[in-house]
């Protein structure tokens, strides 16, 4: 077993005890948190996971006093020994930042985009009077080269939009850092992040907390997160705590059904297809090539520069009744490749062949004709589905616009691919805003499969959704693809997921392919640098052996060269 930390309980940095939220909505009342009890102390990780609608931010949001006027609450948040719910506005504004601190989801919200970086470290330093004027821009300083943030007297000058991803995200844990708060609740800090900056971060926080002694309530739907960073979970179902303990009781050892059920939804990186019930049907020797890329460059102009190179001389195929995985990091160029294929940005050079047609050589007719036997999924389900159409027509629509079948005729093709996506019946005749994120995404799945399409290019088709419900669509993707014998290019950043898919993988970096050969040899013995980062950096839902894969990550990059994310106390005086 792992070390387990012992935390008194005499004096915790944050405590929630019988909290209790409703909120009135048009519809009647919502009782999003249900007499909720629990504490954070002083460095203690305490992870409090849950899907979608748990009641998690909600219950987070309370020690900061930022929910609206609709909700209504009873029990207490105790935060630096003060009830939230006692303060005045002037009191919550003493806290916020200096007492209690949040990190949140989407960097983008959280920072000002017409306000530098320097400005923004600021200001929370003079509203709380910790410091002012060049003391106050020098901190901000150091507190960028404290986590990790390289040319800090650049950077504080730069505005949020030119920095990455995963440095807007450093940045808003840095303004959390700013006046040294007793706890900081960090809400899905690492979503959004690809992997690899993901254990960045996630090493950034655990140094923060073992340095500073600061508590954290770390809320997630990621169980890899929680094995690499806890020392304690809650587990929480709609609004009550239906499990709690140390995170290797929990994760290795859970006894309610709904935490058994959120465990046995997690892809697990190693564990090969089948994962989620039936693995994807063989490919069969001789399969003919379904898609066939050579040589392919994309390129995007801009105005006085020299073209940007997003995709550079990239050659693969996909056979007929094969799922190759696409992956790599943001940047990569997987998701431009998918919209190359599917015509919709055009390519500098090189061939694309699609069930024997050059797509790049159509126009017009031929063009919609092979579209026709092409499917797509898109990333978010929200986006790519009219709001204005109710669920049988947007399912429908494909076959309306290549003219195939009579009304009658569609309509029984759409209840047909409904069952197939194991959908109602009655999700005929509602709209995507009535259906849940997982639902909806089941509706781009059977839209995809209308036309009984040869290949599908499905760009990231689970990223958005919880994990119970990314477990159930990649069972039935797989189930649909053994019925319907497509072949597949499967975009996605996630690894497990591609384990649990893929017949062949193909890793991309900086628009170039980096590796590529089967699953197992490329997820199991990768043979390039970058390959084996991405691997590294994959969390498990194993605390033990999550901890091991730290270590031997942090050894991969040591030898590499590379520097181990850790937080540098003495740039902030401590």
């Amino acid at each position: 077993m792992t070390e387990q930390k012992i935390f008194t309980g005499e004096h915790p940095a944050l405590k929630f005890d019988n909290l209790d939220v409703q909120f009135k909505t048009e519809f009647g009342t919502v009782h999003a948190v249900k007499g909720l009890t629990l504490s954070v102390e002083p460095g203690e990780v305490m992870a409090l996971v849950g899907e979608s609608g748990s009641g998690k931010s909600v219950t987070a949001t309370t020690a900061l006093g930022l929910l609206p006027k609709t909700a209504r609450i009873t029990g207490e948040t105790v935060v630096d020994d003060k009830v939230v719910g006692d303060l005045s506005g002037r009191e919550l504004r003493a806290i916020r930042g200096r007492r209690v601190a949040m990190v949140f989801q989407e960097p983008m919200t959280a920072l000002n985009p017409v306000i530098k970086i320097g400005e923004q470290l600021t200001e929370s330093m003079e509203v709380h009077g910790v410091a002012f004027g060049r003391e106050a821009w020098a901190r901000a300083i150091d507190l960028l080269a404290a986590v990790g943030i390289p040319a800090p007297e650049r950077r504080v000058s730069q505005f949020p939009h030119e920095l990455s991803g995963g440095m807007r995200q450093r940045v808003v844990i840095a303004m959390a850092l700013a006046c040294d708060p007793e706890v900081i609740i960090a809400d899905e800090p690492t979503t959004a992040l690809d992997v690899t900056v993901q254990a960045d971060i996630l090493d950034l926080l655990r140094s923060l907390k073992d340095k500073l002694n600061t508590g954290i309530l770390l809320i997630t739907h990621n169980m890899g997160v929680v094995a690499d960073m806890a020392d304690n979970v809650a587990v929480m179902f709609k609004g009550n705590v239906v499990e709690r303990g140390p995170v290797t009781d929990v994760l290795l050892n859970p006894q309610h059904p709904y935490t058994k059920k959120l465990l046995s939804a997690v892809p697990h990186l190693g564990e090969g297809p089948g994962q989620f019930g039936v693995p994807p049907a063989p490919v069969a020797e001789g399969a003919e090539t379904a898609l066939e890329v050579r040589d392919l460059i994309v390129e995007y102009k801009r105005a006085g520069k020299k073209p940007f190179r997003a995709v550079d001389d990239v050659s693969f195929d996909v056979k007929r009744g094969e799922i190759v995985g696409l992956v790599g990091e943001s940047g990569s160029g997987k998701s431009t490749i998918g919209r190359a294929l599917l015509g919709l940005i055009p390519s500098h050079s090189g061939a694309v062949d699609v069930l024997g047609e050059d797509l790049l050589a159509m126009r017009g007719a031929e063009m919609k004709a092979l579209r026709k036997r092409i499917g797509v999924i898109f990333q978010d389900p929200a986006a790519s589905l009219n709001p204005r159409f109710p669920i049988g027509d947007v399912i429908s629509e494909p076959l309306s616009v290549h003219g195939i079948g009579t009304k009658k005729e569609r309509e029984n093709r759409v209840h047909e691919l409904l069952e197939a996506v194991q959908l109602p019946r009655s999700a005929y005749n509602r709209y995507p805003h009535e259906l849940s994120g997982g639902q909806r995404q089941r509706v781009s799945i059977a839209r995809a499969l209308a036309l009984r399409p040869e290949i599908l290019i499905a760009d990231e088709p689970t990223s958005a959704l919880d994990v119970s419900v990314q477990a159930s669509v990649l069972a039935m993707f797989t189930e649909l693809q053994r019925d319907f014998g497509f072949a597949c290019l499967f975009i996605s950043h996630d690894l497990a997921v591609i384990d649990a898919l893929a017949h062949r993988v193909v890793v991309m970096q900086y628009g170039k392919i980096v590796e590529r050969g089967t699953r197992d040899q490329v997820l199991l013995n990768p043979q390039e640098e970058y390959t084996k980062r991405l691997l590294a950096a994959a969390p498990v839902p194993d605390p033990i052996e999550q901890k091991t894969r730290r270590e031997e990550r942090h050894a991969l990059l040591k030898s590499l060269g590379d520097t181990v994310v850790e937080l540098d106390t003495r740039e902030l005086g401590q």
